[in-house]
């Protein structure tokens, strides 16, 4: 939003005042981050500036931690459990929320706050709770340290980001295409998958992409869940920081920054792009 032409002397100072500070903000969120980059392609094994990066020597920089993932077999392992576990955790909880966020919609849903707050109460409880009760349940039922125990553990994370996205999509769906379909002779599942599903598209594909975000960065979790073949990238990090620290770290923590960076801006394509499908920009 511009700033009108006939804006007083106070309403200027607030609005250029306003996005100095959230500019001030954005620099105090983002350097931090952004520091870790240019880190990864030190040369020698310190988690410090030499003084030959600071004189920008092309013989500072390498990109010997990023070779030491590919020549490393727990990184790789890591590396595959991360995917694995979060394309499948992505699709459960895809599937789950989305049947719910339609069921949440419907007006003749009963309790339908006390459910919503259900549904999402993962996002809202302490990780370490849901991690703990997570474990003494399945081990109850025989699925801790196992692959599917920490697909389901990871799933019930990511369900509350789907449900939101998917109900927000559906606040502007129109009902009367629904029943019209019904009445020219589909059944309700044709009607779901021809016409539901893709209006709500944007907000699922959304919903799935913040999951995936949420299994692939979840460690507390897997410290309870996981056993020793199910080491994830986090965990993985995570023992290096205790066990033998090592700049390879970094480079894996500049890949995931550039994969969380390419998921937000697809997230803010759909969000647009759900925007136009339904009339709200131009």
């Amino acid at each position: 939003m511009s700033l009108p032409i006939h804006a007083s002397g106070i309403e200027k100072i607030n609005y250029y005042g306003l996005r100095v500070f959230s500019g001030l903000v954005l620099f105090f969120l983002i350097v931090p981050i952004l520091v870790i980059m240019p880190l990864s392609f030190n040369a020698e094994p310190f988690f410090t500036f030499t003084e030959g990066m600071l004189k920008l020597e092309p013989e500072a920089y390498s990109l010997r931690w990023y070779r030491a993932i590919l020549e490393s077999d727990s990184w790789i392992l890591s590396i595959k459990n991360s995917f694995i576990i979060g394309i499948f955790a992505t699709i459960v909880a895809v599937s789950l929320g989305t049947l719910a966020a339609v069921g949440l919609s419907s007006r003749y849903m009963p309790f339908k706050g006390v459910v919503m707050g259900l549904l999402i109460s993962p996002m809202i409880v302490p990780v370490i709770i849901s991690a703990t009760s997570m474990y003494f349940f399945f081990s109850k039922v025989h699925l801790a340290q196992t692959y599917i125990g920490l697909i389901m553990a990871h799933a019930v994370l990511g369900i509350p980001f789907v449900i939101i996205t998917v109900t927000a999509t559906l606040v502007g769906f129109d009902t009367n295409l629904y029943k019209a379909s019904l009445s020219l002779g589909a059944s309700p599942t044709q009607t779901f998958f021809r016409v539901t599903f893709p209006l709500v598209r944007p907000g699922i594909i959304s919903g799935a992409l913040f999951a995936f975000a949420t299994s692939f960065d979840e460690v507390v979790v897997v410290l309870f869940v996981a056993g020793t073949d199910q080491r994830t990238i986090p965990r993985e990090m995570w023992s290096g920081m205790r066990e033998q620290l090592s700049p390879t770290i970094l480079a894996v923590a500049t890949l995931l920054i550039v994969m969380s960076i390419a998921l937000l801006l697809t997230i803010e394509v759909l969000r647009r792009r759900g925007e136009r499908i339904r009339g709200v920009v131009d």
